[in-house]
């Protein structure tokens, strides 16, 4: 029935404007109200987390890069005393040695993402094919990542001292080498008539080392799903190894090396441990993130340090909205 005759107090015949399509789509709107409100309670403190962890430090450091501070002085500061100066911006842009820094960033997190990528892409593919021992050989490749990185710079340290490490011994012994290098202070050396930055090559290669292991996780898992048939269709078809991985492989791996590629570089870029256990910050290796580490604990300005901890966020959110912008463009 459309609706249900009622008789009013006053003796008026009239019809009941709540029908059963109205009482269902109200008890609908409610049940859903209530699992939106119930979804909300579940998130609320993740997001309570990640706001008192992620968000009011960066507030924090972005209200504190606008102000001449040092850092004996933050315990007095007060919200009276907050100002506006882009003074932090102009002294650390214009500072010795900040645009060498920034180069150099730019050349270390570039350099580690296409190592890592490309190190994680060939392991994936050579271990593709089933064989005895390959569970053993992919569990022995992730130790690099598994490994504390005090650990893993402390015997890639050992390795490389120039006094008793096994790399110089063995370089004198069988290289030919006249006197041991110091790999990780050395800016650079002549090799064949051109100069080679050797710290940095090396902190380059221990970044690579460390997080290829991820690029090979991310690519073997999609290499999983990848249909054997169109391979097997391709080699039907005469196509070469080569053929058949640009042609067939490439095009299902492109999204996930993206994303690799995209987090490689910001977690790259922002890299402070690893070059600092390694050179700190010696032989040309001197990047942004160990600028603001000197900016805030040599030179006890939280001003500059916050204003360098900005623009490498802005640096940063570059990339970031070149991934998603061409993720949008490809599902339209």
């Amino acid at each position: 029935m459309a609706g249900a005759v009622r008789r009013p107090d006053n003796g008026e015949v009239g019809v009941s404007v709540m029908t059963s399509p109205d009482r269902r789509a109200r008890a609908r709107r409610t049940r859903r109200a209530q699992e939106e409100l119930h979804g909300r309670l579940l998130v609320a403190p993740t997001l309570l987390v990640v706001g008192l962890v992620v968000l009011a430090p960066f507030v924090a450091s972005f209200v504190l890069a606008f102000q001449d501070l040092r850092l004996i002085e933050i315990r007095s500061l007060g919200l009276g005393d907050l100002g506006v100066s882009l003074d932090n911006f102009a002294d650390v842009l214009s500072s010795a040695g900040f645009w060498k820094a920034a180069r150099t960033t730019l050349v270390y997190a570039t350099a580690s993402t296409v190592g890592s990528v490309l190190v994680g892409l060939v392991l994936a593919l050579a271990l593709r094919r089933p064989f005895r021992g390959r569970g053993l050989v992919r569990g022995l490749l992730l130790i690099p990542y598994v490994l504390p990185v005090v650990a893993a710079t402390t015997i890639w340290t050992t390795l490389l001292n120039p006094q008793y490490g096994a790399v110089n011994e063995v370089g004198r012994r069988f290289l030919g080498w006249e006197a041991p290098i110091n790999f990780l202070s050395t800016y650079d050396i002549d090799l064949w008539g051109l100069p080679v930055p050797v710290a940095l090559s090396v902190v380059i290669a221990f970044e690579v080392w460390r997080s290829f292991p991820l690029a090979f996780l991310f690519i073997t898992a999609r290499l999983q799903v990848v249909p054997r048939d169109v391979e097997e269709a391709a080699v039907v078809d005469g196509a070469s190894p080569l053929q058949g991985f640009r042609h067939v492989l490439l095009p299902q791996l492109t999204g996930v090396i993206a994303l690799l590629a995209l987090l490689r570089f910001i977690w790259s870029f922002q890299n402070f441990t690893d070059v600092y256990l390694l050179t700190d910050g010696a032989g040309g290796t001197q990047v942004v993130a160990v600028r603001v580490y000197e900016e805030l604990v040599t030179r006890a300005d939280i001003g500059a340090a916050s204003a360098l901890g900005v623009l490498m966020t802005l640096a940063l959110a570059v990339p970031l909205a070149l991934y998603v912008w061409a993720s949008r463009k490809e599902r339209a």
